[in-house]
C-alpha cells in the first residue's frame, strides 16, 4: 500500500509527464486524485484533471481517441468518489489512510463502474468525450 510520500512522488511524477503507463493503474488514478483534491483542488474537476491525462496518455504513447485515452466519464465519476471519500476523512487525515479504505471499497474494483452504468453506455463515444449520466443506479456520493 502506497504511504502519503510514495502519493507524493506518484503525484509529482504524473504531474511532470514521467509517470511510465505501467504505474498508471487503478490505485494510482485514485492516488493522484485524492493528492490534487487536497493539494491542487483547482486541478480536481474534469476541467483540471482532463488535460492533465491526456498529457500523461501522450507521454507514454496512448492515443486519446473515440475508443482510447482520456475518458470524461469515468474521470468525473472517479473524482466525484475519490470527493465523497476526502470529505468522509476530513482534511487533517493521511491520504494514505483514505486511498486505503477507498481500494478497500466497492470502488477499489477496476470493473465499479459497471454498477452504474451499462457497458454500452459507459464505453459509447458519449461518455468518453462528456459526462453521461448512470443508467443502471445513481452514483454515490
Amino acid at each position: 500500500m502506497l504511504d502519503d510520500a510514495a502519493i507524493d512522488a506518484l503525484a509529482a511524477r504524473f504531474l511532470a509527464g514521467a509517470l511510465p503507463r505501467a504505474e498508471w493503474t487503478h490505485a494510482a488514478h485514485f492516488a493522484v486524485a485524492l493528492w490534487l483534491l487536497r493539494h491542487r483542488p483547482q486541478l480536481a474537476d474534469a476541467e483540471g484533471m482532463g488535460p492533465l491525462i491526456r498529457a500523461h496518455n501522450d507521454s507514454v504513447g496512448t492515443p486519446n481517441t473515440d475508443s482510447s485515452g482520456y475518458h470524461h466519464t469515468i474521470t468525473v465519476a472517479s473524482l466525484r468518489v475519490a470527493a465523497d471519500f476526502a470529505a468522509r476523512f476530513g482534511a487533517t487525515a493521511p491520504l494514505s489512510e483514505i486511498l486505503a479504505a477507498l481500494l478497500a471499497s466497492p470502488a477499489g474494483r477496476s470493473g465499479w463502474l459497471e454498477a452504474y452504468w451499462s457497458c454500452e453506455r459507459l464505453f459509447s463515444v458519449a461518455a468518453r468525450r462528456g459526462w453521461v449520466e448512470p443508467d443502471l443506479a445513481p452514483l454515490p456520493g
